[in-house]
């Protein structure tokens, strides 16, 4: 067989404890190629990372080995510049594998090398998202295709308490379920808030830009949703609340907003988004006096036709307030564009305009961007959560219907964001210059914010960089950013070497927290190879570990009869097994018979107890106990026969009984032998194969009840 090696090389984080018997060994033999590569990839799930074939060698049309290396060995090259795009990557040259060659004599194969260490971390959690390992089972696919969920549309005096009974189950689930109800006289349903124990954890990383929309109706009753979002650490959107509101006055939204901060341990964020409501305004500045609050400019400038639709030139008009609004880089700057802009046009006396001028500071870029905004300037992200209800609720949905559909909703917000952050563990953009400054985001930032980093990066080849004046270690430079073929916007960058800081105009930094081109231009100016840490934020950092990850979103399951929970335990036990005899005739057969012999003992006990039922502590209620009704009297003649019998009466009637009990305890016997049968074969697919010495065998485990549950 040769000499076989183990290489072994200085792992970069100790693997996570595995059963030996899954581990690769030199000297492990299989019946075929594809059991070992199967091996390999079970134990590739249980360490936390994927594998791929590098290559096979063949002699003919037979297959003589075969090397199976882990999904980052080697390193990748994209064919297009990294200065026009970057794809991630998964290649760390990782020197993990095995390599499989056939025994001609024996017929099987052997695994002859094996390295287990990698040179990277291997993450046992996120081990399901990599393609390799995402794998649905028969019945689930099934499932899948012929069944959708279907929520009951219950009538409207059911509505609200199915409602209330919802809440009472996730609370139940959950003691840090929140939920609040304000209820009218008639106990109609006036406000209602609720948040999952998840929203709640993520408040405490996301916690520091909210926006809040009331533009959607969702059901019946005419009820105004109004959904908390934040931007978590990939910038997705991620649901901190949802709201449910009869009307939209001030009381009502101070109401809300207390009952949201209550929840949300007394913390206010510090920038609060909503649309142009002077009811929210009022409601905010009661309720968080300190949160900067902002309007969306989306709506603003959506109003624009309708408001001045009547002036001659409206399109010139529109033009020219966006150019003022958008391209005013200083607060003067803008005051002075709009008065001009309002003389120009003649717009001087035009009170939506004045009134906007006068909230200016709560809607214009200028005077907001020196607040951290998490990229945000609009509740767009608040209408994409709606948007999203919208697939599935019409005007007469019913209430349990619009929260089955918010569970879905924090489902698939959770799942983005977990693939995200397997995405970032498992790959790696490459940078798209030779910069150390980049390579500092690329080690630091999520894969999405590291674009943004980019894009920056890209951006300062239009820049221009020259300085103004300088004076011990500080120094006033002028950026000029081509635009357009004609066109340069000048910018001032200061940058102060002994403190290691840099200030520019263009306020990207400071409301969305990343390293603008300005800056970026000037420190290469300034040979600068490491920018300070605090120009990298943790919050979006791909390193922290945050505790809302750990934490699975609200879902409401529905209340089951024993007989329905019998029902699928039976079918949870009998998938591995159907899967399992169908890949085959003989398998099939197998089952068929084992089938018609349990079906054929069933329809027996079924018969002879005919006539009869059982009320168990299992399934008893206080409604089937009440229906219990007694038995009727038998009326007899004379008196009831009492007496001991004589001696061979006794010694006939034992005889009888241990002849009865001799059947019975055959019987059995045969009964527990076809029900192991049924057993071993039924967990036969569930993850148990192992492998031992020189040949596979198979054990089988039956899955435990537990093994299918969702715990928070």
């Amino acid at each position: 067989m040769g000499v076989f090696t183990v290489l072994t090389r200085c792992i970069v984080q100790p693997l996570s404890v595995v059963d030996d018997e899954l581990v690769p060994k030199v000297g492990m033999t299989f019946t075929t190629l594809e059991d070992a590569g199967k091996f390999y990839r079970n134990y590739a799930k249980v360490v936390g990372f994927s594998t791929r074939v590098r290559c096979t060698n063949r002699k003919g049309n037979e297959i003589k080995n075969q090397l199976i290396t882990c999904s980052r060995e080697g390193k990748w090259k994209s064919k297009i510049s990294p200065t026009e795009k970057t794809n991630p990557t998964a290649g760390l040259n990782c020197l993990a594998r095995i390599y499989i060659h056939t025994l001609k004599d024996v017929g099987a194969w052997i695994i002859s090398k094996v390295v287990l260490d990698h040179s990277h971390p291997c993450c046992p959690s996120k081990a399901e998202m990599p393609k390799q390992h995402r794998e649905l089972s028969m019945s689930i696919r099934r499932t899948i295709e012929n069944n959708e969920e279907a929520v009951r549309n219950v009538s409207e005096q059911e509505d609200a308490k199915e409602f209330g009974k919802y809440f009472l189950r996730m609370k139940g689930k959950n003691p840090n379920f929140f939920f609040e109800l304000e209820l009218e006289e008639d106990q109609s349903i006036k406000l209602d808030f609720w948040a999952d124990a998840r929203s709640r954890a993520a408040f405490e990383y996301f916690r520091d830009v909210i926006s809040f929309d009331t533009t959607y109706n969702t059901n019946r009753y005419n009820l105004v949703c109004g959904s908390f979002v934040g931007v978590n650490h990939h910038g997705q959107s991620t649901l901190l609340g949802c709201s449910l509101m009869k009307n939209e006055k001030i009381e009502s939204f101070k109401w809300l907003f207390q009952c949201w901060l209550h929840c949300m341990g007394g913390n206010a964020p510090k920038g609060f988004l909503t649309d142009q409501c002077a009811s929210m305004k009022r409601a905010l500045e009661a309720c968080m006096p300190t949160t900067v609050h902002r309007w969306c400019i989306w709506h603003i400038m959506k109003k624009i036709p309708s408001k001045l639709n009547g002036y001659k030139g409206h399109a010139d008009i529109e033009q020219e307030m966006s150019h003022v609004v958008w391209n005013s880089h200083i607060k003067d700057s803008f005051d002075r564009n709009w008065n001009d802009f309002l003389l120009n046009f003649g717009l001087a006396d035009n009170k939506w305009l004045s009134d906007l001028y006068e909230d200016r500071h709560i809607w214009v870029p200028i005077y907001l961007d020196h607040h951290f905004w998490a990229g945000m300037r609009s509740t767009q992200r608040s209408e994409s959560m709606h948007s999203f209800f919208n697939k599935y609720i019409t005007r007469n949905s019913s209430l349990i219907q619009f929260v089955k559909q918010y569970d879905n909703c924090l489902e698939s917000r959770e799942q983005a964001e977990r693939e995200s952050d397997a995405a970032d563990f498992h790959t790696v953009i490459p940078c798209a210059t030779k910069s150390s400054i980049e390579a500092q985001f690329q080690d630091a930032y999520t894969h999405a914010k590291f674009r943004e980093v980019q894009a920056q990066f890209r951006g300062k080849a239009n820049c221009i960089t020259r300085l103004k004046n300088s004076a011990l270690g500080y120094s006033i430079y002028e950026v000029r950013e081509q635009v357009s073929s004609s066109i340069f916007n000048k910018f001032a960058v200061t940058y102060d070497s002994v403190a290691a800081e840099v200030k520019f105009q263009c306020l990207l930094f400071e409301s969305r927290g990343i390293l603008c081109r300005h800056a970026l231009s000037v420190l290469s100016f300034e040979q600068v190879s490491q920018v300070s840490p605090r120009y990298i934020l943790e919050r979006w950092s791909k390193k922290v570990k945050r505790r809302h990850t750990h934490i699975k979103s609200s879902h409401d399951e529905p209340l089951m009869e024993p007989s329905s929970k019998r029902f699928d335990q039976l079918v949870f036990r009998s998938q591995n097994i159907c899967e399992f005899a169908s890949e085959s005739e003989e398998l099939t057969a197998i089952l068929h018979r084992a089938y018609d012999n349990v079906m054929a003992e069933m329809e027996s006990l079924k018969a002879k107890r005919k006539g009869t039922s059982s009320l168990s502590h299992e399934d008893a209620k206080l409604e089937s106990v009440n229906e219990l009704q007694s038995l009727p009297r038998i009326r007899t003649r004379g008196r009831p026969k009492n007496r001991l019998g004589s001696k061979l009466e006794k010694q006939i009637a034992n005889a009888t009984k241990k002849k009865k009990t001799k059947v019975l305890s055959e019987l059995m016997c045969e009964c527990y032998i076809q029900i192991n049968l049924f057993d071993a074969a039924s967990a036969a697919h569930s993850n148990s194969s192992q492998y031992q010495g020189h040949v596979m065998n198979y054990q089988f485990r039956v899955p435990a009840a537990g093994d299918n549950s969702l715990g928070v």
